[in-house]
């Protein structure tokens, strides 16, 4: 049956590239933003969503954008380069968009053509640790070339990268391009910007109460560490050195919460800390994505993730930086160090961690970052 709300040529269509669906909380934050941003900026717009898990992405963002519809057709075609080498995956890419012929792909890729704009939201998910997804930039290319759609990515992450000439002769064709780190902006001669998760930076609640004031933190404790990109003995190593830091003086008659991001990949680190951690003081994604990002003042933050260090300090929060390796996270806490949080690192391999910390001046840091993330955003689509 034809779809009952076909694209119009007279309808603009806005066609977002994002990694959202896993889940993982910071990549569904940053989507979101960019689904609600649109909702205002562009009501008659019909918006499209193409990611990893469309079904669990219909229900994450119901009711942000009423407009929206959801696909994983590019990705769908990226994930069938996995096992090709580079040139092999391009040629790929470059038949099906620009020949069609392939029952599996034609009716979404004859959609992706109506598109008018073709937006790569931000994120860490094109880089050398999954080469298969330069095929989604490819992809807006191949589009380019056969509509004249417009080319947007923002926010992008791209270390570890070995490719960067490649990088920026893809970018150089892009009409408009950030990233969200400084290493990234380099290797791909691209302007830098922020996390895109900034945008929605005024839809966490302890960020709109104000920041920290400067005095010892005395309120709840949350931890969050990660098992992927954290070696086995090098968890278990992070787990002792989060332990004892719990049970120092510091944190004498505090609660002490976890909250998961990742769902599972999270829960790892919980169990082993469980006789710490009561079972009710564990926040599942569930509930973090329905009641939204806790972060506050007077809170001290223990945790291994990047947009849970970026959004807890935005909110005032002090903390402590459980660093996973060196190859895709050090760049990323390095960003937000040298943006001025304030907290303490340490790799995940050292058997102690240093005492949190905070800058009281990176809220207004924050919240420069979200006008200016506001403004890029309205520059693209006002």
């Amino acid at each position: 049956m034809p779809d009952a709300r076909p694209a119009r040529a007279d309808t603009e269509t806005i066609y977002l590239v994002s990694t959202s669906g896993f889940p993982n909380y910071g990549d569904e934050a940053s989507t979101a933003a960019w689904l609600r941003f649109l909702a205002t900026a562009r009501p008659d717009a019909d918006v499209w969503l193409d990611c990893n898990d469309p079904g669990l992405s219909a229900v994450l963002f119901d009711g942000l954008n009423p407009r929206l519809r959801v696909t994983d057709m590019v990705w769908r075609l990226a994930r069938e380069t996995a096992e090709m080498t580079a040139e092999e995956g391009d040629r790929h890419v470059d038949v099906r968009l620009r020949d069609l012929g392939s029952p599996r792909f034609d009716l979404g890729l004859l959609a992706l053509r109506e598109a008018s704009t073709y937006h790569v939201v931000g994120g860490g998910y094109v880089n050398d640790l999954w080469p298969h997804h330069l095929q989604l930039l490819r992809a807006g290319l191949r589009l380019k070339e056969l509509s004249g759609a417009r080319l947007v990515a923002t926010g992008i992450g791209l270390t570890p990268l070995t490719r960067p000439d490649e990088l920026k002769e893809v970018f150089a064709a892009f009409d408009h391009a950030t990233a969200r780190d400084a290493p990234s902006a380099e290797a791909a001669g691209i302007a830098l910007s922020s996390d895109d998760s900034l945008l929605g930076l005024d839809q966490v609640t302890g960020f709109k109460r104000g920041g920290h004031t400067g005095g010892g933190a005395r309120g709840d404790v949350w931890v969050c560490l990660q098992s992927d990109r954290i070696s086995g003995e090098d968890l278990e190593t992070a787990v002792a050195a989060v332990r004892e830091l719990l049970a120092g003086p510091r944190f004498a008659g505090r609660t002490v919460r976890y909250l998961e991001a990742i769902p599972g990949v999270d829960r790892i680190a919980f169990d082993k800390l469980a006789d710490l951690i009561p079972e009710e003081n564990f926040v599942p994604f569930v509930d973090l994505w329905r009641n939204g990002f806790p972060g506050g003042q007077d809170q001290t933050w223990v945790t291994s993730r990047f947009h849970l260090h970026l959004l807890a300090a935005a909110t005032g929060a002090e903390g402590v930086v459980v660093e996973p390796d060196e190859q895709y996270y050090r760049p990323l806490h390095a960003s937000l160090l040298e943006a001025g949080t304030g907290w303490a690192v340490s790799p995940a391999s050292s058997p102690s961690l240093p005492e949190p910390s905070v800058s009281a001046r990176f809220r207004g840091v924050a919240a420069a970052a979200h006008e200016a993330k506001r403004a890029e955003a309205g520059a693209l689509y006002s």
